[in-house]
């Protein structure tokens, strides 16, 4: 089953240096039908000004994981983790029994976009710690690429849940295909382009909920960049 969640019925915050779309309920934004997907609570889109940010605050028990579409994002965080976050990057926070952070554009001028993920973590009160790793472009490169997983390779960030990240950069007429083991579902979200998915068009925004499928094939229509989440 393949149910198609559209960018204009995402959620939306709108103030002065912010502009997000929420994928499940989030703030104020709330819709009974789309608050998580298995282990996955969170999906923003954010578009935030030069100069601008998230100032000081705090979570627990949630990884938290930023992939950036454009611009950069400096982060510092109190278990002592910090840097600035580009794209081709991908990094992790995990709040766990309690951490704060502060997250502000990195440039004075240019606008930050980026997806601010939440998975719901399977232990509660671990420590918390900080990741930040580069995504090797060859390996995602017109296939599907793991970039986060519980037991993460060198090019990967850990996850406390039985989930995993993957992307793919694809050429324009390209197939990726991503097996699907019995009893999991995905989701998949399209970071920019444009795709086909078992006979839906899926554009910049859009996303896919997958159950009850043996393998995910999507075939770009222009040069696109996708994230698929394999989940329990």
């Amino acid at each position: 089953m393949i149910t198609v969640r559209r960018s204009e019925d995402r959620g939306r915050t709108k103030i002065d240096w912010l502009e997000s779309r929420h994928s499940f309920s989030f703030g104020d934004y709330y819709d009974p039908a789309n608050e998580s997907f298995g282990a996955l609570r969170v999906i923003n889109e954010d578009w935030i000004k030069g100069g601008a940010g998230f100032p000081p605050h705090s979570h627990r028990d949630m990884e938290i994981v930023t992939y950036i579409l454009g611009g950069a994002i400096a982060h510092k965080d109190s278990s002592g983790g910090g840097g600035t976050i580009r794209p081709g990057e991908i990094q992790r926070m995990s709040a766990g029994a309690g951490i704060t952070h502060a997250e502000f554009n990195a440039s004075a001028t240019e606008t930050c976009h980026l997806l601010q993920i939440w998975i719901m973590p399977s232990k509660r009160g671990i420590q918390p710690g900080y990741e930040q790793k580069t995504i090797d472009p060859d390996s995602a490169r017109n296939h599907f690429a793991r970039i986060a997983a519980p037991d993460p390779r060198a090019s990967e960030v850990r996850l406390v849940q039985d989930a995993e990240i993957w992307t793919a950069l694809l050429d324009a007429g390209v197939e990726a295909i991503h097996p699907l083991a019995q009893g999991r579902k995905a989701w998949l979200q399209v970071a920019r382009g444009e795709i086909k998915l078992v006979g839906e068009t899926l554009k910049a925004g859009d996303a896919a909920a997958i159950t009850d499928q043996d393998q995910i094939a999507v075939r770009s229509k222009e040069a696109s960049e996708v994230l698929l989440f394999d989940l329990a």
